[in-house]
């Protein structure tokens, strides 16, 4: 099979390097010359230390560079039988290139977009063969992180669904299949763990440290909210929140924090800048941690229940099914356990009344208890 790849960053040129592995030609594009030679240049880097860790050989190395071909123009890809668009998140945009692609390509090409954020169905009305087109989002760094989300648009065709699917899977992936809607999967249901640890901190309940020793030591989670958002860049976290906010029409349970407004105003980004929620230079002074047990606890269930009630919210919905929400919030963030299943371990009926108390001491719809939630507890019953 015949890839092509548009954008040569670091998501583009990552996407290149996985279908260049496992044998594909590739052509890879972007109408930035330089970023595709820098592209080119990180993949060999990577390809050097995967080789120092002894993951592949010089020969592996050398065939995975032999299949990209940088190509100089968008209509190099009138052979390819797949496109997989990661550029800029630009909505406007991504629908004028769909529409070059969609006169340029065979009429069997997939077009795919590794979009985070924008509808699947809106891209896919700019062009005139509208079912062939298809969400593939990887989560970045593409080569390591190993969920990639599948997203139909409503024009796309059961068989374009199948064969995107089982082209990724033989990547070595692990592919869940969501409902176009904002967010997804991973990015609906994770907003709480940032929301509502920046909601904590501005009650001043507690500080960054405490926030992220209370989940990283209690949670189990790899990583606390505010290091989280440190790397990935809090201009990044703050614009994906703001998206998802205006996408669900301002819904309150998706509302962004002025706290993290502020800290991307004022360019404190987090690591790339040397500073966000926390100083990273070598005069930084650290946070003290408050350990008591009680704050502690009450921190961490109000941060599990919203993304528990999230999590049972989206399929409530039918954005994705039960396994297929577990497996992207372990395989896609890194959670220690699947938010479902940890529901059942917390208690359904305990789950509602946790809801149910923050709802009584804030009377925002924030703070609403999915239905499927209250219902389970009714009948006594379990996701499992």
């Amino acid at each position: 099979m015949n890839v092509g790849v548009i954008g040569s960053g670091s998501m583009g040129s990552g996407i290149a390097q996985i279908a260049a592995s496992k044998g594909h030609a590739v052509k890879l594009y972007d109408e930035n010359k330089s970023s595709t030679e820098n592209a080119i240049n990180k993949i060999n880097k990577v390809l050097d230390r995967l080789i120092e860790k002894g993951k592949i050989s010089k020969s592996d190395k050398k065939d995975t560079l032999n299949n990209i071909k940088i190509v100089p123009s968008i209509n190099d890809f009138n052979d390819v039988d797949i496109v997989i668009e990661a550029i800029i998140e630009d909505l406007e945009v991504k629908k004028s290139v769909f529409k070059k692609l969609d006169n340029i390509c065979k009429d069997d090409c997939v077009l795919a977009s590794n979009t985070s954020s924008f509808s699947l169905s809106s891209i896919a009305s700019s062009c005139k063969n509208s079912n062939r087109v298809i969400g593939i989002h990887f989560f970045n760094p593409a080569p390591i992180m190993p969920l990639v989300e599948i997203i139909p648009a409503l024009q796309t065709s059961n068989y374009v669904i199948d064969s995107s699917r089982e082209l990724i899977n033989s990547w070595g992936k692990v592919t869940v299949v969501a409902k176009d809607t904002p967010g997804f999967i991973v990015n609906r249901i994770a907003r709480p763990f940032y929301g509502e640890a920046l909601r904590i901190y501005e009650e001043g309940i507690a500080n960054f440290s405490t926030i992220d020793w209370v989940m990283t030591e209690k949670g189990g989670f790899r990583m606390g909210p505010f290091t989280l958002m440190d790397f990935i860049g809090n201009d990044i976290n703050y614009a994906v929140t703001e998206s998802v906010f205006k996408a669900f029409y301002c819904d309150s349970r998706y509302k962004p924090s002025f706290t993290q407004k502020r800290y991307s105003d004022a360019g404190w980004l987090g690591r790339k800048t040397g500073k966000g929620y926390f100083d990273y230079s070598n005069e930084a002074i650290e946070e003290d941690i408050d350990k008591d047990e009680r704050k502690s606890d009450q921190i961490f269930r109000r941060i599990l229940l919203m993304l528990i009630n999230e999590a049972a919210d989206a399929l409530f919905l039918n954005i994705a099914s039960r396994d297929d929400i577990d497996l992207a919030m372990t395989k896609g963030v890194n959670y220690p356990k699947g938010l479902l299943k940890w529901a059942d371990e917390i208690g359904i009926d305990s789950c509602v009344a946790g809801m149910d108390q923050l709802y009584e001491e804030y009377k925002e719809d924030r703070y609403r208890c999915s239905p499927i939630l209250r219902r389970m507890a009714k009948s006594n019953k379990k996701f499992y």
